[in-house]
């Protein structure tokens, strides 16, 4: 069973925490004994996967910019060699090539050293084998040798240089090569104007090394230059002012396509000519067009907070099926795998977030092969003289759109939402005009008909933190300020276990 102090690492199927200082209110505790502890119990748990002694074990270790990533690097690295582990050393690298490195080298695992999208003082560390990504009982694990103190025996291994971005760069080149028909000689993106924006994470690599050599025109590409402190705007498709500086520069350069990436690259974005985003529901729309090319029929997992206009994209438009499942991007490919395991077609798991995993691609969440698919898709598609946006046009999306979080007052979170939700579930079993989703997995999601809003909303735990997100569309305008109407009779009197600030705000 894990302490308190050793669970506040768990973050999911990953490990983060505090590891610069400079933010007030925030103290280090991704400290040197504790990342140590952590990278000797990731050495146990591998050696008992793979059924190896620890010092037969090959491990290749990178990391985003941060400005504690050579610390953490070096902890790591010293730990693994420390009991015989033989490590390539990979330096900057992005998350999805720490997997693929898997795939080419033959390595028993990675360890690649982020937090993601958030802030520069944070940072944290995701794991791989040769299957895939870690999940939530094998980062326990970890805790717990770390947390017990159990370590292998004192070992002298080595550290090998590796530059792999390389040869990851060149894979992705051969993908767009194919995609297209062309050569790498060719340069078959001549002509194509391709804004990158990268936030100063690890995602410069795209520009310079996957698509100029190609032939793309990148000019207007910005904040390529890795930057540990995410100078400019923080390094997130998600997030709002990321978003408007790279809609901005593609309307500047006047190019026919953007891109952007979070900090490891595991996500991605695009942006139209127009300077609109190809996100969330948007962005799962194309992505399944393109899944569901070769394979008709076939299943699209995405999380609980899709709109119904994408639901009746991927089923009627497309001709696949929609399974909405729950938010986590491991969640999401997990019931992929399953479904799969089951017989089910399904190649493609995907959250509004930019998460995207395909199944041609080992399920592996990796923003910069979604974007390789969406480039080639683009100039499919301009062969044809037809664009993006003529793809995106059945795509029916709502009038209005809204997220509230509510954050849990009660200490035990898990137990007083869950009351919440269990709680609203049967005060919307007698409302008129409110219709509970039969497919929904997680939460409660409600629908409403033109009389109550029009619309739809879902209450849920959110997937870490002590916090109730609600998500609310509506395809009227004015819509969801009447379905948070209707929803407030209920809220008013969940005030001791929600802070309700954000809906009275709303509200008022």
């Amino acid at each position: 069973m894990l302490t308190k102090y050793w669970q506040q690492y768990k973050s999911g199927t990953d490990i983060r925490g505090v590891a610069s200082e400079g933010v007030p209110g925030e103290t280090v505790n991704l400290t040197d004994e504790a990342v140590t502890k952590m990278a000797k119990g990731f050495a146990l748990w591998l050696s008992a996967r793979e059924k190896k002694d620890v010092t037969a074990l090959t491990v290749a270790v990178g990391h985003d910019p941060r400005i504690s990533a050579e610390r953490l690097r070096a902890c790591v690295v010293g730990a693994l060699t420390g009991c015989g582990v033989h490590v390539l050393d990979c330096g900057l690298s992005s998350t999805p090539a720490m997997f693929m490195i898997t795939q080419d080298l033959n390595c028993d695992g990675s360890v690649q050293l982020t937090a993601s999208h958030h802030p520069w003082s944070r940072n944290g560390l995701k794991f791989f084998t040769r299957a895939g990504g870690l999940d939530g009982p094998d980062i326990e694990m970890i805790l717990l040798h770390a947390q017990n103190g159990d370590e292998p025996a004192a070992a002298t291994g080595s550290a090998e240089p590796v530059d792999y971005m390389k040869q990851y760069c060149a894979r992705l080149r051969g993908i767009i090569c194919k995609g297209v028909g062309a050569k790498d000689y060719e340069h078959p993106l001549r002509g194509f104007h391709i804004v990158v924006d990268a936030g100063n994470g690890a995602g410069g690599f795209y520009a310079n090394d996957v698509l100029a050599p190609l032939g793309a025109d990148i000019s207007g590409s910005q904040f390529l230059e890795p930057d540990g402190r995410f100078p400019n705007h923080i390094p997130n498709p998600e997030n709002e002012t990321a978003m408007k500086s790279v809609c901005g520069a593609v309307v500047r350069a006047k190019a026919d396509l953007g891109v952007i990436f979070d900090t490891d690259v595991d996500r991605g974005g695009a942006v139209d000519p127009k300077g609109e985003e190809i996100n969330r529901n948007r962005l799962v729309a194309i992505a399944s067009a393109i899944a569901l090319e070769n394979c008709p029929g076939g299943t699209v997992v995405t999380d609980s907070i899709t709109s119904s206009g994408l639901k009746e994209y991927i089923e009627t438009t497309l001709g696949g099926k929609h399974r909405r499942f729950k938010r986590g991007y491991r969640n999401v490919i997990n019931e992929a795998v399953r479904l799969n395991a089951e017989g089910v077609n399904c190649p493609l798991a995907i959250e509004t977030s930019g998460h995207a995993a395909m199944k041609e691609n080992y399920f592996l969440d990796d923003g910069a092969y979604l974007v390789t698919k969406i480039i080639i898709k683009t100039a499919q598609l301009r062969a044809q003289g037809r664009t993006l946006e003529d793809l995106l046009a059945p795509l029916r999306e709502p009038a209005e759109a809204l997220e509230l979080r509510f954050p849990i007052r009660q200490e035990d979170f898990r137990t007083a939402g869950n009351t919440v939700i269990s709680a609203l579930e049967e005060y919307a079993e007698k409302q008129a005009g409110w219709m509970i989703a039969p497919d929904n997995c997680e939460g409660i999601r409600v629908s409403f008909d033109k009389a109550h809003g029009d619309g739809w909303f879902l209450l849920r735990l959110s997937v870490h933190d002590p916090i109730m997100p609600l998500n609310v569309e509506s395809d009227g305008t004015g819509g969801v300020r009447t379905i948070l109407k209707e929803l407030s009779g209920f809220l008013a009197g969940c005030g001791e276990s929600l802070d309700l600030t954000s809906l009275e705000k709303a509200l008022a």
